[in-house]
């Protein structure tokens, strides 16, 4: 999607449905390698969980002024601090996505994660339909580029550290979970890069299997919103 998962994300060694997954997921959740929906160094830890997973700021805990319910002492009506809003990254993926519902030809293309990364669990699915491959690319015609562009010029950093910690649980549980051949991730330059087949020129994973669809399903909760899709 974000043309370039620019997050059009990162393996150039794959086969079409893999290759158009990873460019995509590079355009909308890692650091700019490319085309986009990808990847950069943040900070994925607890306590920058605002700036990588585009959470909004938290309402302020009560003060000794504030009220029992953390409201204004006086008139015991007001918040003690405004409700939670969204990021700009959250905001600019909600217009991606409502230009592949509109323009894109995709009227079911899911909401973004609150975090502002895309549900690659559901962009996959309806990508994986005959004749939907645009899903990962833009748009019929591409023509929602611009909005996948828009997205990946305000995509938080990512912390390449939690994302290979992250890529790297999802690996091992892929094995545990029947798929033998799967690969670790790996860094390099300082930049987490995903595993999976161990020949991506000429994948040996049957990915449409039952199985690997399975272990898939059964290990998708091991991947950070901003490494979801990548392997």
């Amino acid at each position: 999607m974000t043309f370039l998962r620019t997050n059009p994300r990162t393996n150039p060694r794959t086969n079409p449905r893999a290759t158009a997954r990873l460019r995509m997921a590079a355009l909308v959740a890692l650091p700019v390698l490319a085309l986009s929906v990808a990847c950069g160094g943040g900070d994925d830890s607890a306590g920058a969980a605002k700036k990588d997973d585009a959470i909004a700021d938290v309402p302020a805990a009560p003060t000794a002024k504030d009220g029992k319910d953390g409201k204004d002492g006086k008139d015991g009506n007001k918040p003690s601090a405004p409700p939670a809003g969204k990021s700009a990254f959250y905001d600019a993926q909600m217009k991606y996505v409502q230009c592949m519902r509109v323009k894109g030809g995709y009227k079911d293309f899911p909401d973004p994660k609150l975090s502002g990364y895309l549900d690659w669990t559901k962009v996959e699915e309806i990508a994986s339909r005959p004749g939907q491959n645009e899903a990962y690319k833009g748009g019929k015609n591409r023509v929602c580029v611009p909005e996948m562009q828009a997205v990946m010029d305000v995509e938080p950093e990512r912390d390449q550290q939690k994302a290979y910690e992250s890529m790297l649980a999802h690996a091992k549980c892929m094995r545990d979970n029947g798929v033998s051949r799967f690969t670790n991730p790996t860094m390099s330059g300082g930049n987490a890069q995903p595993g999976g087949d161990p020949n991506p020129a000429s994948p040996v994973l049957d990915r449409d299997s039952p199985s690997y669809k399975k272990a898939r399903e059964a290990c998708q909760p091991k991947l950070i919103d901003s490494v979801e899709g990548m392997q």
